[in-house]
């Protein structure tokens, strides 16, 4: 599918080693992919790297001024390779300091009794020059936006509690439409064909075929078509189900329960 020029992009960076090698599985994307989905936000491209500050700093240079938005998640708590905050003043040429309203939001964390705040929970305080910040209702540390980059916890709640702040900041688009068959006993082989006559009829949509479970139990293939041409995509939507009869008379000559049914899809 062609990204409409006239929809805001975005690329999401994910920071941490532990993502990278294996120990915590990353859920932050999907989370971010949906939610920028249903802004109209096209979501571009993601990266995962260590915590490595060269290569946070090149990142963050190198798509913030490709993208209309930059996400980062991860690197912004109280231990010694939390180095995003640091980073990201670094790619921006600013200084880092702790900053009042931050800390304030720390000690209230605490009750006001700054005594419970050590030097490590305080860098969570340290905010770059000229962010503002971004709440967060779940742990009380924030996050922070500078120009077109928020900066974001990796913890998947304390992230997904953040993005209440963030939304209202972003500039909306049109939201990506879908529609989905599920084909259960086709092969998705059986399936590209018709996707492939699709295809080059609506140039414009996003075609996808997903397979699902492994012969001999149930199996099949799930046929999305995405897009924003409501007309384009009911029409594409039409000629789809016009077509899967043909292909599940031919998949039943080796499964004889072969099937397919429209599936209700939440735009």
């Amino acid at each position: 599918m062609t990204v409409n020029t006239e929809n805001p992009t975005a690329a999401v960076i994910i920071i941490g080693d532990e993502i990278l090698s294996g120990r915590t599985q990353d859920t932050n994307v999907n989370t971010l992919a949906r939610f920028l989905g249903a802004l109209g936000i096209d979501l571009i491209e993601v990266r995962m790297i260590h915590d490595d500050a060269p290569q946070i700093v090149r990142t963050l240079n190198e798509l913030r001024s490709a993208v209309d938005y930059v996400f980062t998640t991860g690197g912004i708590g109280p231990t010694h390779d939390d180095i995003t905050a640091d980073c990201v003043a670094q790619a921006f040429g600013v200084t880092i300091a702790e900053r009042e309203d931050a800390l304030k939001i720390l000690l209230d964390r605490y009750g006001g009794d700054a005594r419970l705040l050590n030097v490590n929970s305080r860098r969570m305080a340290r905010i770059p020059e000229g962010a503002s910040l971004i709440l967060n209702p779940v742990s009380g540390a924030p996050g922070f936006q500078i120009e077109n980059v928020f900066v974001m916890a990796g913890v998947p709640r304390i992230m997904a509690g953040m993005l209440n702040d963030v939304a209202p900041r972003l500039r909306q688009g049109e939201q990506v439409q879908a529609r989905t068959v599920k084909a259960t006993f086709v092969p998705e082989s059986l399936a590209a064909d018709i996707l492939s006559a699709l295809d080059k009829h609506y140039p414009d949509l996003s075609l996808g075929s997903y397979p699902f479970g492994i012969f001999p139990d149930e199996f099949g293939t799930q046929l999305v078509i995405r897009g924003r041409n409501r007309e384009a995509l009911d029409e594409a939507f039409q000629a789809l189900l016009d077509g899967l009869p043909a292909v599940v008379e031919k998949a039943r000559e080796r499964f004889p329960d072969a099937r397919f049914e429209e599936l209700v899809t939440q735009d």
